[in-house]
């Protein structure tokens, strides 16, 4: 009998304390949007890009991380894209939260609020259901519970609801072959800023600049070099 009740007591702990966390991280994404509307974005970047065809988008999980030669000439390819368009990467952090780090820092000029990010995308994941399982290749709730994760990379199924999220035309300039430039649209809503992105394909994002605009922040140590 006191053991259940000490296990009940620990459980409803947990709970309380799970519940006191939500609500935190709750505010601390209201702060965090509050302050994006301090924030000016143009179009500067689209207009270096406005003469190329966007391929319609298609979410869809991640595939397979490329081999070292395959990998090593998409990232020549994409060197030479940023090149000849005068753009420049933002490092982000190889720790498997690239891509949720280089949407906070287009959002919020700051990629440690990558975990607010990621938040706000599974809350819009789960809130509209119907928008996104069709092209998740798995259980929802198992694709859900993967994606909450910190350090699981995130997709173009995650790209899609960070723009219907946050109201914004998501543009990726790419390493693929075929493909330079995507653009990502919310899907019911006209976007009302643009969130820059380039991608490695498969491997790694970073967050675009002009060239003479890149910030001065010094980037962490790229973890996803070990995969090679």
């Amino acid at each position: 009998m006191t053991d259940n009740y000490s296990n009940l007591s620990v459980s409803s702990s947990s709970s309380l304390n799970s519940s006191f966390q939500d609500t935190e991280d709750d505010h601390t994404i209201a702060r965090i949007l509050a302050e994006e509307e301090n924030l000016k974005f143009d179009n500067k970047l689209g207009k270096r890009l406005s003469h190329l065809d966007s391929i319609p988008h298609t979410p869809r999980v991640n595939g397979e991380i490329p081999n070292v030669n395959d990998a090593t000439l998409d990232h020549e390819r994409l060197s030479g894209r940023l090149v000849t368009y005068g753009l420049a990467e933002l490092q982000m952090e190889g720790d498997g939260n690239c891509q949720f780090r280089a949407l906070a820092d287009q959002l919020f000029r700051n990629p440690d609020y990558h975990k607010h990010v990621r938040k706000a995308v599974i809350k819009q994941l789960k809130k509209f259901r119907k928008l996104y399982e069709g092209y998740v290749p798995m259980k929802y709730k198992t694709y859900l519970k993967k994606m909450k994760k910190s350090g699981e990379w995130g997709d173009h199924v995650t790209l899609q609801a960070a723009a219907d999220r946050f109201g914004a035309k998501i543009c990726l300039v790419t390493s693929f072959r075929d493909t330079c430039y995507i653009e990502i649209l919310p899907k019911d809503n006209s976007p009302h800023k643009e969130l820059w992105l380039s991608f490695w394909c498969e491997v790694h994002y970073n967050s675009l600049y002009a060239s003479g605009d890149l910030p001065t922040r010094t980037p962490r140590r790229k973890h996803w070099l070990s995969l090679f």
